[in-house]
């Protein structure tokens, strides 16, 4: 999941480096839920994981309820069916927003890795059941 990816911010005195990729499907796609997690607003393109189906799960935590403005999210479950995909969205962030994605997730995700159709590995949210 290394990559050396450099982007200066406005200032020009300070470089950020976005290491890590991560791949969402749900609410992390959401403006205001990457604002309040990030406090920026994340940039991405469109890819698709294979072998996955997309499934909603209650969200009973508050503060998530109360960043993303619903009470169910979507979740996905791993299927090892090539035909079962999920839309979404590959944002490259840094080591340090990794942790932030993390701290936003319920118990009922857990991170694992896995391969875009685009050949990208990255991080994606799954169900930890």
């Amino acid at each position: 999941m290394e990559g050396r990816i450099g982007h200066l911010k406005k200032t020009g005195l300070m470089e950020t480096i976005f290491t890590e990729n991560l791949f969402s499907y749900g609410t992390l796609q959401n403006r205001d839920v990457q604002q309040e997690t990030f406090g920026r607003i994340l940039k991405g393109t469109r890819d698709v994981l294979s072998g996955y189906k997309l499934e909603m799960i209650e969200i009973k935590d508050k503060d998530v309820i109360a960043s993303s403005g619903l009470d169910h999210h979507p979740i996905i479950k791993y299927t090892r069916k090539p035909s079962d995909t999920v839309d979404g969205t590959l944002f490259r962030i840094t080591k340090d927003e990794l942790k932030q994605a993390d701290d936003y997730e319920v118990d009922s995700y857990k991170r694992v890795a896995a391969e875009l159709e685009s050949g990208v590995t990255t991080w994606v949210y799954v169900g930890s059941a």
